[in-house]
């Protein structure tokens, strides 16, 4: 739960306050929460997310552009993906010829380096030493809009690509994630995994995803987030100075306007293939993640399967028929899903573990939960944001998630929002979510294999 994490105590003062919204070394200032402060770069609309933290020498910078698998279609799904590994092949100022590539140049300094891509975002980020930061800033900046994107760069990659899909494909609960998510969403693009489909990993084509790059990545659809050891001032002028040199994208970065239309019954989804492990899973449509529901779903999931004690714990675990349960509560920009899943133990029945998930949802729709179990989740909940207070890279790698949502200050305000959940507020959320109709249930069930 990336997104729970707090941010770190800023070291420094604000520079202006938000009312005289003044100009400072091409940038104006937005807004401050939790300590972190937003920016935007004049020249080209980059947003700007800054926190000084000098407990370490380290500084991390990332880059998240605001596009996922949920800006493709069928032909090119997986394009942001695959072109997460081909911007690491080179760039105008960073590459193999020049004898500057981007992994040289960052792993000989002792960084840690790499990207992500999921629903609703991507994002580049480097941990450096902080007298490096400068080095991170000009990476990025360059494969912003000058990586290569070669062909034959795009080749070996695709077989990198398609091995990760074949080793997805050998995983029974990916299996069926991808499954009940393909189940649940018709016709927005939710219904395809990150990774796309085989015949899409391997036939798009180098210039197709030439122009899904030409497409979105561009300033005025990023956000550059540095969290670390060094002078805020200093490194806005670093982010001018390198990032300054792109314009806006000259064309309006496109919408998704696909709706899921409503869901008018259960889904089903059965997937039958070799396994050691059987699986129930069972997903219900969820609001977007800003709604005021998602904070009531972190804490059903708490009260769910949140140690020995949580109602399915006692249930299921305990009487020996399931190995562990996994709840699924991620919030996305658009409707995303509540998934519970039950790893069975072995002779246990698909339809009894579905049967005691139900009966535990309606009893939260009918009787709500108690003033123990509320405070206890709670509780729970702040200790999880305790722990995951790790570090740069924890703060940056959270407000990535909050930024994919639409809202950075959701991750500095998460907390806060927790606190208002009320016994009311989480029965009213089951009751509107929890419900048949808004179901899609999915079992693996694992077959002998025949030689």
């Amino acid at each position: 739960m990336a997104w729970l994490q707090k941010p770190l105590k800023a070291q420094s003062q604000i520079y202006m306050s938000q009312k005289n919204n003044q100009k400072f070394n091409g940038f104006d200032y937005v807004k401050s929460s939790g300590g972190i402060e937003e920016y935007v770069l004049l020249k080209n609309d980059l947003k700007v997310l800054v926190l000084e933290d000098h407990s370490a020498p380290v500084a991390t910078f990332m880059v998240t552009y605001k596009v996922g698998s949920r800006n493709e279609a069928i032909g090119y799904t997986g394009a942001t993906h695959l072109l997460e590994h081909l911007m690491f092949k080179g760039s105008r100022n960073f590459n193999k010829e020049k004898n500057t590539a981007i992994w040289t140049q960052l792993q000989n300094i002792g960084a840690q380096i790499n990207a992500t891509t999921w629903n609703d975002r991507t994002n580049y980020f480097e941990v450096v030493p902080s007298e490096h930061l400068e080095r991170a800033i000009a990476i990025e900046s360059d494969r912003m809009r000058y990586a290569f994107l070669r062909d034959e760069d795009r080749q070996p990659e695709m077989t990198v690509v398609r091995n990760e899909f074949e080793r997805g494909e050998n995983s029974p609960f990916d299996v069926l994630d991808k499954n009940i998510w393909a189940t649940a969403y018709q016709a927005h693009p939710y219904h395809h995994s990150t990774i796309g489909w085989r015949s899409d990993i391997e036939n798009v084509s180098t210039e197709r995803l030439k122009e899904f790059y030409n497409t979105y990545y561009w300033p005025n659809n990023a956000v550059a987030t540095a969290i670390g050891d060094f002078n805020k001032k200093d490194t806005l002028s670093l982010i001018n100075k390198y990032f300054s040199e792109h314009t806006k994208s000259k064309n309006p970065i496109p919408g998704v306007y696909t709706e899921e239309p409503i869901q008018e019954g259960p889904r089903r989804t059965i997937v039958k293939r070799a396994g050691q492990t059987e699986i129930v899973g069972v997903a219900h449509k969820t609001p977007q993640g800003r709604h005021k529901n998602t904070y009531a779903f972190q804490l059903i999931g708490k009260i769910l399967a949140d140690g020995k004690t949580s109602r399915l714990n006692r249930l299921i675990i305990d009487k020996g028929l399931a190995t562990s349960i996994f709840i699924y509560d991620f919030p996305f920009l658009d409707n995303g899903l509540f998934i519970t899943y039950i790893f069975l133990t072995p002779g246990t029945e698909h339809a009894k573990v579905e049967e005691i998930i139900l009966k535990e949802y309606n009893n939260i729709i009918s009787n709500g939960v108690s003033a123990e179990e509320l405070k206890r989740a709670k509780a729970q909940m702040r200790a999880t944001v305790a722990f995951s207070r790790d570090g740069t890279y924890a703060v940056a790698s959270a407000l990535n998630e909050a930024i994919a949502i639409g809202d950075w200050t959701f991750y500095t305000t998460f907390m806060d929002n927790i606190k208002t959940v009320t016994n009311k507020m989480i029965k009213d959320t089951a009751k509107k979510c929890l419900v048949e109709d808004q179901s899609t249930t999915g079992w693996f069930v694992a077959v002998e294999t025949t030689t």
